[in-house]
């Protein structure tokens, strides 16, 4: 997998580009845990934001009208029910899963390792 991504010879400037342009798009303190909670089954605006201490209402709604504008998540108006708005990851979004499953992981660790110093 590294190898299909990486080019031979390795060309830096084009992966800090690359690196770059992924935490633009999911970077800062809240497009991950956001993720996380939608991918838990979290899809109305409150189950979200009581799902992640801590964040805002104004903060969640400007978080997922970004990520809608960046087709990581699809907005869902029922128009049967008035205000009935869900929100769901985009198969865009679930291709970052496995690396989010593998964050959660190295963070655990990492705060095991950091707890028995």
């Amino acid at each position: 997998m590294i190898r299909e991504v990486l080019s031979d010879p390795r060309n830096q400037q084009e992966e800090v580009q690359a690196l770059q342009d992924t935490i633009y798009v999911l970077g800062g303190k809240w497009k991950l845990p956001i993720i996380n909670s939608l991918c838990n089954g979290n899809t109305r605006f409150r189950e979200i934001e009581r799902s992640i201490p801590g964040i805002t209402t104004r903060m969640l709604s400007r978080e997922l009208k970004d990520m809608e504008a960046n087709q990581l998540i699809k907005r869902t108006v029922d128009p049967d029910i008035p205000s009935m708005i869900a929100y769901s990851p985009t198969d865009y979004c679930r291709s970052f899963g496995d690396i989010i499953l593998e964050m959660i992981k190295w963070g655990k660790a990492h705060r095991e390792l950091i707890k028995s110093l």
